[in-house]
């Protein structure tokens, strides 16, 4: 199992720049493939970002493609978001989420969610 707990959110501009960081328990992590997720007042849920177990591999939405990157380092347990460029549009609750079997884009393909951390960006 593993628990999930995100930090970095926070208000910017539009322009600037944030890294997020999902922080995970457990001595397993290094076995779970890891996504970010956003969903924005009165949206759905949408996928942002995944890197595999291994960290070698790694999927972005064509919205943020060229603009956010996604990174682990399994010896720390965390998986990091860097966001550059942010837009207006990227304003969202971000989630970090974990799947031990699946990589890719679909939110019930992961079985472990954090809380979420609030990004707002202002124009």
């Amino acid at each position: 199992q593993v628990q999930l707990v995100e930090s970095g959110g926070g208000l910017v501009q539009a322009g600037d720049s944030l890294r997020l960081s999902c922080a995970a328990s457990g001595r397993t992590f290094s076995t779970y493939n890891m996504a970010w997720f956003r969903q924005a007042p009165g949206k759905e849920r949408d996928f942002v970002a995944a890197i595999r177990w291994s960290g070698g591999t790694t999927y972005y939405a064509d919205s943020v493609k060229g603009r956010f990157t996604v990174s682990r380092d399994n010896a720390k347990n965390t998986v990091w978001l860097q966001m550059n460029s942010l837009k207006p549009e990227d304003t969202a609750v971000y989630y970090c989420a974990a799947s031990r079997w699946f990589y890719g884009p679909e939110s019930h393909d992961y079985n472990y969610w954090g809380q979420g951390t609030q990004v707002t960006v202002s124009s």
